[in-house]
């Protein structure tokens, strides 16, 4: 694909099935290194995929990640992918203050670096939680070198969300920071006075593929360039079940086996890239000055 037909950013938050919000109640983080890894399961569909296609994709890895599995982070390098960070072991920036955001972001990005990885320019939080409540994380970014991020999820949500926030690209000011941020939300589509979310994760899931589908080319038609993020647990019908919550488990285990299915007929659409090249493609190529 030529840079100026990239329309659609496409993204993997890249951690394991038990790392999720949504089984915090049965895994502590001292659980993680005695859990089987399944990661490769759902990456392998996901990079073949991506091959056939002839998609580059921005993976959001975690710290963590990068540290257990640094072959596969040179493998994404190596075929083109872009790396980026989703910070170091899934907490919440709302769980952190300025500093121990400061201190998560260096321990990715040196996970990242020593997994043969260049440092990061892009970010996006666990569970969307750069809020209002937690805008200060916008400073810490810009000071470290940052220059886009995809944290901000326009939306009405119990966890997170900043609903009246401007659903496409858009400059966010850091002034502690000493400069400004762009932000690139995941796909919401404007129905009825609200911005509803169709960027991936459980709504891809959720929602029929040609549902997902049509409203990723209404925002086309719209002009507006959309991204849309999946995790590699989606692609693994297989992994363990938790006995969590009736809604837990709806949101996490949802049509696991249709997942590879639907973005195989999404990338048919054409025109997705990493979310650097969609940023470049739309006037942003200055802020990746020297990459």
């Amino acid at each position: 694909m030529t840079l100026n037909k990239a329309k659609h950013a496409l993204s993997f938050d890249v951690e394991e099935y038990f790392q999720v919000a949504n089984l915090r109640p049965f895994v502590t983080r001292d659980d993680w290194e005695s859990i089987s890894s399944r990661l490769m399961v759902g990456m392998e569909d996901i990079l073949q995929l991506l091959d056939r296609h002839d998609v580059k994709a921005t993976m959001f890895f975690l710290g963590w990640i990068a540290e257990q599995h640094p072959d596969l982070v040179r493998r994404c390098v190596d075929s083109g992918h872009e790396i980026a960070s989703h910070g170091y072991e899934h907490l919440f920036v709302s769980d952190m203050d300025p500093e121990s955001f400061d201190r998560d972001l260096e321990r990715t990005e040196e996970a990242l670096m020593a997994a043969g990885a260049p440092r990061p320019v892009g970010f996006r939080a666990s569970t969307f939680t750069i809020t209002r409540n937690t805008w200060w994380a916008f400073d810490v970014l810009v000071k470290r070198g940052y220059v886009y991020d995809s944290s901000v999820h326009p939306v009405r949500h119990p966890t997170y969300g900043v609903p009246d926030f401007e659903p496409g690209i858009s400059r966010v000011e850091a002034p502690e920071g000493g400069g400004s941020i762009l932000e690139f939300p995941v796909a919401t589509y404007p129905l009825m006075g609200r911005n509803w979310p169709v960027g991936g994760g459980g709504y891809f899931r959720l929602l029929p593929g040609w549902v997902h589908r049509r409203f990723i080319r209404k925002l086309e038609a719209m002009g507006r360039p959309t991204a849309t993020y999946l995790h590699p647990w989606e692609f693994d019908p297989e992994q363990p079940r938790y006995a969590a919550s009736a809604s837990s488990r709806f949101r996490h285990y949802l049509n696991l086996d249709k997942t590879l299915g639907r973005l195989d007929k999404l990338l048919a659409i054409g025109n997705f890239s990493t979310m650097e090249n969609v940023l470049r493609a739309h006037g942003h190529a200055e802020i990746f000055a020297g990459r």
